[in-house]
């Protein structure tokens, strides 16, 4: 709050104002300037460590006597550390003995969109929530056990932390997709993979969470994905702040990057020691049973998260291995890791669907076929319906057929609950409704993530093979046309802002002959940048988005350069991501307790049951 009131009052007294504030800048842009560099991220990441470590504290305060203390004492290591960090390398308060009257500013591409105000605490929140389940991941270690009531707040920490991460990777492609221009949202940047690396072993530790409380098996692997999600958000962080990378969401080259590297060495060292010398003391209480199962198919989505997550890290590190030992500067690019993720991620579509359609335990012929093919023969349409409307590529099909199978199947499983109360207590179908969400929010939720995931998932796979695109150059008056919509260059002018010049171009769209309105792409001129940032415009409906960015314009001749676009589903990648949020907040919110109306009533519920777990 101290730095914040520096940014607002302009104190260039104190370093970090003097390195990226500015007088001339919006109001909005000298808040988020707390986390636009390297030093002040540093801070913010801080304060964010302090609230969960209190929160989760205080959560847990009268409870797990036997693992808090541990816990506790690992959250505080972590804190000491980049408390170090504040006071050593970073040091945002350093004093200026001769302020300047104006700064710079900070970098001119995180001024160009709103998505910056929310995307970094976003994505701070879901690395610096990672610690709290590391912390108690590292407590079961050393205790020796890992009991069913503290799997419970492990996952549900985990939960939490991984609802902010999913929404955070997402908006920052929803940025890079509006401030960049070269009309994409992921392009495997390093810096992007570091992200996206403790998503997959989180999400890997979720799906393993279950089984633990379920079975009472692979607790050791459970841990082990916890310690190792942590520990990829500590590389993430290297990555991000070393200056290694060279990437635009990287900061410089500083003090802070070598520094955290020693802490993530020590860490790394910590944690290989502590599940060598504790991994066998998380015996299993039960065992897996042989057979297409329930069981069995989250075991291989685990294997299939952990193996997206190697080849993710391989092609991210790899180029760094090579320098340090060769000396010879390579890169991986993108055919690299579309070529080995595409299948990895066609697999997870349909393990997704397969595991809530069997049951847990061995799956007899009869049940395999009763849950099996009647979605396949539904999905079996749709890749045929596709493949009839043009679609050719291998991928985008397979996608249609197992993201329709998987819809089924996620739509059967959150309504049987529904339609069991239906049936038993003669509800109508949204009192049966409400009632299930009530009593089993935790399922629901379940599935509601896992509708936004399948959602997601098409979506980027028909985006990335369906989409047109078109480069042109536009007199005054002339027009373009791609696919059903054409653009009329209908001029450009000048605008002048406080904190930048800007030249926007005027396209008057139609789609079919018939009007839809203006575009409005920009070229951005700022005092602290050579070269001029576009903004491109998008018009999004619920199909496809309508996507233009400048290349040039020239005001005097009156020509404009274009990079014309259309995507098709893109939005819906950005709807499905909030359906996947929704339904892990879903999950966290505790299920309604059942009251009965009667003693007698209760006495009877009891008895039945006694008689069904006989029977």
């Amino acid at each position: 709050m101290v730095m914040e009131y520096a940014l607002l009052t302009h104190d260039f007294s104190v370093g970090y104002v003097a390195h990226v504030g500015s007088r001339a800048v919006p109001t909005w842009v000298s808040i988020v300037s707390l986390w636009s560099s390297l030093e002040g991220s540093i801070l913010f990441w801080g304060l964010v460590m302090g609230l969960y470590v209190a929160g989760a504290t205080w959560r847990n305060r009268d409870q797990h006597p036997e693992y808090m203390p541990y816990a506790v004492g690992v959250w505080l290591a972590c804190g000491a550390f980049f408390s170090f960090l504040l006071a050593g390398p970073a040091q945002p308060f350093a004093t200026v003995l001769s302020p300047p009257l104006e700064g710079p500013g900070p970098n001119p591409l995180l001024q160009n969109h709103y998505l910056m105000v929310i995307h970094p605490p976003f994505l701070y929140a879901g690395y610096v929530g990672m610690t709290i389940p590391f912390g108690l991941a590292c407590a079961a270690l050393l205790v020796g056990r890992l009991g069913h009531d503290f799997i419970r707040p492990l996952r549900n920490f985990l939960l939490l932390a991984w609802i902010f991460l999913t929404v955070a990777i997402v908006l920052g492609g929803w940025w890079a997709y509006e401030v960049l221009g070269w009309g994409g949202y992921w392009a495997w940047d390093p810096v992007e993979n570091a992200s996206f690396l403790p998503w997959l072993t989180a999400t890997a530790a979720l799906h393993s969470a279950l089984l633990v409380e379920r079975k009472g098996v692979l607790k050791g692997w459970t841990v082990t994905l916890v310690i190792a999600t942590w520990l990829l958000t500590i590389l993430g962080t290297f990555m991000t702040r070393s200056g290694v990378f060279n990437s635009v969401h990287s900061f410089t080259q500083s003090a802070i990057g070598p520094t955290i590297l020693v802490f993530l060495g020590a860490a790394l060292v910590f944690c290989v020691a502590l599940l060598t010398v504790r991994f066998d003391t998380l015996a299993a209480d039960g065992s897996l049973e042989p057979g297409v199962s329930r069981d069995g198919a989250l075991l291989v989505q685990n294997l299939l998260f952990v193996l997206f997550a190697f080849t993710v890290l391989l092609g991210t590190v790899f180029p760094l291995v090579v320098e340090a030992v060769r000396g010879v500067q390579m890169s991986v690019g993108r055919p690299y890791f579309d070529r080995m993720s595409l299948p990895i991620e066609v697999a997870l579509l349909f393990v997704m669907g397969v595991g809530p359609a069997l049951p847990w335990g061995r799956a007899t012929r009869q049940q395999l076929r009763k849950a099996l093919l009647p979605p396949l023969a539904g999905a079996s349409v749709l890749a045929l319906s596709g493949f009839a409307a043009g679609v050719r590529n291998v991928w985008t099909l397979l996608a249609l057929f197992f993201g329709d199978f998987t819809a089924q199947v996620t739509a059967s499983e959150l309504l049987l609950p529904v339609r069991q109360r239906m049936r038993a207590h003669g509800e109508d179908f949204l009192e049966a409704f409400r009632q299930a969400q009530r009593r089993g929010r935790r399922r629901s939720g379940a599935y509601i993530a896992h509708a936004g995931a399948l959602v997601v998932m098409v979506a980027i796979a028909v985006s990335s093979t369906m989409g047109s695109s078109k480069e042109v150059q536009l007199r005054e008056g002339e027009t373009t046309q791609l696919g059903a919509y054409s653009l009329t260059f209908a001029g450009g002018e000048r605008v002048d802002e406080p904190h930048r010049r800007s030249l926007v171009a005027r396209l008057d769209v139609t789609r079919n002959g018939r009007s839809v309105g203006s575009l409005h792409p920009r070229m951005n001129q700022y005092e602290s940048q050579r070269e001029p940032i576009g903004t491109p415009a998008v018009r999004s409906t619920l199909t496809e988005d309508l996507y233009v960015s400048i290349q040039n314009i020239d005001a005097k001749s009156h020509t404009v350069g274009l990079l014309v676009l259309v995507n098709p589903m893109v939005p819906w990648i950005w709807i499905a991501t909030a359906v996947t949020a929704l339904g892990g907040i879903v999950a966290l919110l505790p299920a309604a307790r059942r009251r009965p109306a009667t003693a007698d009533a209760g006495a009877v519920s009891s008895s039945a049951s006694l008689e069904g777990s006989r029977g």
